[in-house]
């Protein structure tokens, strides 16, 4: 394994206990210069993930609870006139930080999703026609509850798209509930928590990502991927050329977290759930047989010649 992702890795198990697979895929997502959709019930830890990765990766960090009532300028910013100078001044509203915790993106309006949305996808904003560029990195680490649809605004598939991986955290075993429990009766970890890069460190290891080798034939085997999506009779929208793309980024990230400078079939695979989970649809069909995502992109998987089996 890389030897300073295995120091931030090492880091972010002491605050988040039992979950080596979803600090893992963070960490991958940051350096392929994604954002994170983490989709689960309160209490697992989302907000402690956030907290950890900034403190760990020496990144600043904002958060933002949504409500109903937020607007897109407590998002993006606003200008205010300046009586003593006698012109407008740009207010940074909460995107300008290194990371965002937008938390239950779901439960605002879509107006104000948009404006998130839209300063992920540019790194930028832009009010009363001036351009504000963003820190870097930037990354956004959204949270949307599963339970109970009472004042919720679900993202539009254009909109999921937009988030390179979308992860569910799910409850710890028993001995790491037990672990938790343990060490939090007298201390928080995240107070002992460690800085092990910065943010030009982060910024360098972005570059080296993508440096990582990915050859033709494993461009092939993402491009077959995609497109069995689009045909696959379980499936009404497959995954697009964006998803693809993150394909790609997100297995180059995982070759360099292993220590490699090269892409394996096996990358691709690793990420393929996570990364396209979010960006199918399912027809009636696969509902009325009760697949999920999962169930159809594994099939997919499985139908799918990989350059190790005789491609």
């Amino acid at each position: 394994m890389n030897t300073k992702t295995e120091e931030i890795l090492k880091e972010l198990n002491k605050i988040i206990v039992g979950k080596e697979a979803v600090l893992e895929k963070t960490l991958m997502a940051i350096l392929s210069r994604g954002h994170i959709l983490l989709d689960d019930v309160p209490g697992v830890g989302k907000t402690t993930l956030a907290l950890a990765c900034s403190k760990v990766l020496g990144l600043d960090y904002h958060r933002i609870q949504f409500t109903p009532d937020v607007v897109p300028s407590d998002i993006i910013g606003f200008s205010m006139y300046n009586k003593e100078s006698g012109t407008f001044e740009y207010k940074p509203g909460v995107v300008m930080t290194n990371l965002l915790l937008a938390d239950e993106i779901n439960r605002t309006s879509s107006k104000t999703q948009s404006a998130l949305l839209e300063v992920m996808e540019e790194g930028q904003v832009t009010v009363d026609g001036e351009t504000h560029e963003l820190p870097k990195p930037f990354v956004v680490l959204a949270t949307q509850n599963p339970v109970g649809s009472a004042g919720t605004q679900l993202l539009p598939q254009a909109q999921l798209d937009r988030f390179m991986i979308r992860m569910e955290m799910g409850y710890p075993d028993f001995q790491s509930q037990v672990n938790i429990l343990r060490d939090r009766q007298t201390e928080n970890p995240l107070d002992k928590a460690e800085q092990v890069t910065s943010t030009d460190e982060i910024l360098e290891m972005q570059d080296e990502v993508t440096q990582i080798y990915i050859e033709d034939k494993i461009l092939e085997y993402v491009t077959s991927l995609a497109m069995n999506t689009r045909e696959q009779e379980m499936i009404r929208l497959g995954v697009s050329p964006r998803g693809a793309l993150a394909v790609t980024r997100l297995a180059k990230a995982r070759a360099y977290v292993q220590g490699r400078d090269y892409v394996t079939p096996e990358d691709v695979q690793k990420v393929f759930l996570d990364v396209c989970a979010h960006r199918i649809i399912l027809n009636p069909k696969a509902k009325i047989a009760a697949l999920s995502a999962s169930d159809v992109l594994i099939e997919v998987l499985k139908q799918t010649k990989s350059p190790d089996n005789g491609r």
